[in-house]
């Protein structure tokens, strides 16, 4: 039997999208959304249906299972004195690989270490990578599981250990058996934000690609040496007002750079669990991010 078609974006009124993303980024709540979306509630379709239609369908978006032979998978600690005292990530490598790996930090959304960022951690495995998923709310006990429970306890976090949290977790990633010791950041709304600012903080970083995350502070530009894959959705003005000074910095600090801003898109257009998902416009994405990690990470 062939699989409903998938929803998309444009299957929404564009208020309902904007309700959305203000849910997803804890500006309302659960309740304040529903109540908003109400006013696009017709004949079977409620609110609450909206809700779950947008809602992440992670088994539905897998690509590459958690027990592929070709993969090697596992959850290691780390310490982390400046920040939590203690991290976690999930690692995931080639089964055989052929040598030295280059290294790849993976940073989530605003939700922790859910299963569509393990996944992505397994696809760059796929594609040769040593990759490393940090779990920002391992010390409050972990993704829970729950989209919404995780949204709660992430905003419980003190920000200032996350940082230091995700430096040791980088710095971690550099010293694990196997590495070839030349990384790079990739990183997803919040984690797009946070793979910027870890440019700024680490000197050793090759490359860098932020997936529609905000600036990191200005100031601190003219520390980045990595080279940068800066992805932007068409539609996103929260994260878009960012980008003109951020640019002027890059471009005053001579930091190279390129930006992939596909057309028609809206924040979140990478994740593949949701109706924001843009199948072109991600593939071609993750297409730049594989091939500036290849050029810049591999061993020359």
């Amino acid at each position: 039997m062939s699989k409903p078609p998938r929803a998309k974006a444009s299957d929404f009124d564009p208020e309902v999208m904007q309700l959305f993303d203000k849910y997803v980024h804890g500006v309302i709540d659960r309740r304040a959304f529903l109540v908003g979306a109400a006013r696009f509630a017709v004949g079977a379709v409620t609110a609450g249906s909206l809700l779950a239609a947008l809602s992440p369908r992670f088994a539905e978006a897998q690509q590459v299972k958690p027990d592929d032979p070709r993969l090697a998978t596992k959850f290691v600690e780390f310490a982390s004195p400046q920040g939590y005292g203690t991290g976690r990530g999930y690692l995931a490598t080639p089964a055989k690989p052929g040598g030295p790996l280059p290294l790849v930090l993976v940073v989530h959304e605003n939700r922790g270490l859910n299963p569509h960022i393990e996944d992505i951690a397994r696809r760059l495995a796929l594609e040769g990578f040593m990759a490393f998923a940090p779990d920002a709310l391992f010390p409050l006990g972990g993704y829970p599981g729950d989209e919404d429970a995780a949204r709660e306890r992430f905003a419980k976090l003190d920000q200032a250990k996350t940082h230091e949290d995700f430096l040791a977790a980088a710095d971690a990633l550099g010293k694990m058996e196997g590495g070839n010791g030349r990384m790079g950041v990739v990183g997803f709304c919040y984690g797009g934000g946070m793979a910027n600012l870890l440019a700024t903080r680490l000197p050793q970083l090759a490359a860098a690609a932020p997936f529609y995350g905000s600036a990191p502070p200005l100031a601190d530009v003219p520390a980045i040496k990595a080279e940068l894959l800066v992805v932007l959705a068409a539609n996103d003005e929260r994260v878009n007002a960012t980008w003109p000074p951020y640019e002027a910095a890059l471009k005053q600090a001579g930091v190279r750079y390129t930006l992939f801003q596909p057309p028609g898109t809206v924040h979140g257009f990478n994740n593949d669990t949701t109706p924001r998902y843009d199948e072109a416009a991600a593939t071609e994405a993750w297409r730049r991010t594989v091939a500036l990690f290849k050029r810049t990470l591999q061993a020359a």
